[in-house]
């Protein structure tokens, strides 16, 4: 059994790294909590408190510094919940080894899709083009093409309702390959979506009396510092190092999942 101590310093870890790539780290915050012996319901609902709560200290760094896109937030977490709500409706056709594995290609094609260069798309349309719109970022303008966002947004969000997670994973390469904008506004919008679908998972969890204070409070302190440490990390760094910590963090979830994916079905 891990002590509070080291529980706190694990969960720490992960709020910095998952901040600085704009990922949640919910399954993180769940394994580490399960390893501390605590239940799993109860170690489901804190680990969606905390990531909340750090979620909620990065986005409030990321808004002083102008790093986050209103506009694509709204959009594109209107999309994602409403395809996630389809995606978590058929998951039953598919078993869960096959969800897993579905997960762990699902991760390390978003890894790779993240090292492909991608010019920053800052061009002012002064002619308007259907199906284009100028979002407004802090100073700066992108332009982006609804007809490729959405239909992306739909099935992305379809994808991580059916697999059960909040799609922190694949809401930055989203933005950044689909929407044209930098690194550190996708990091910035994706930590706004990740606030809010946690907020709503800790809701439903805590509904049910699963919610513990003695834990939560004091591992939510520690993602709160975590949040705010990684966001600043994440906006001193340069935008290709965070494109090389997401893929790698992402490849490393991957591997993961297959293991367990495998060990699970006895196959090793």
């Amino acid at each position: 059994m891990l002590t509070l101590a080291v529980v706190s310093l694990l969960i720490f870890t992960v709020a910095v790294t998952m901040t600085m790539v704009g990922k949640g780290g919910g399954n993180f915050y769940v394994v580490i909590l399960a390893m501390a012996n605590i239940p799993m319901h109860e170690a489901a609902t804190t680990g969606q408190f905390i990531l909340f709560s750090a979620s909620v200290a990065a986005m409030v760094i990321f808004q002083k510094s102008k790093s986050i896109s209103w506009a694509l937030a709204i959009l594109i977490g209107t999309l994602t919940a409403l395809s996630a709500l389809g995606g978590g409706y058929f998951s039953h056709l598919f078993s869960g080894f096959t969800l897993k594995l579905i997960f762990a290609v699902m991760l390390f094609i978003a890894g790779v899709l993240m090292l492909v260069p991608v010019p920053e798309n800052r061009d002012i349309l002064k002619v308007k083009h259907f199906g284009v719109v100028n979002v407004k970022c802090g100073d700066e303008i992108y332009k982006v093409n609804l007809g490729i966002v959405v239909p992306v947004t739909i099935l992305t969000g379809f994808a991580s309702g059916m697999v059960g997670v909040s799609g922190g994973s694949f809401l930055v390469p989203l933005m950044v390959l689909a929407c044209g904008v930098p690194m550190h506004t996708a990091v910035g919008t994706a930590s706004t979506l990740i606030a809010s679908t946690a907020f709503m998972g800790f809701a439903g969890h805590a509904i049910r009396g699963d919610f513990n204070p003695r834990y939560a409070i004091p591992l939510a302190l520690v993602t709160i510092v975590g949040g705010i440490v990684g966001s600043k990390f994440s906006l001193k760094s340069k935008p290709k190092s965070l494109k090389k910590l997401f893929a790698y963090t992402n490849w490393i979830a991957a591997i993961f999942m297959v293991f367990n994916a495998l060990r699970t079905k006895g196959i090793i």
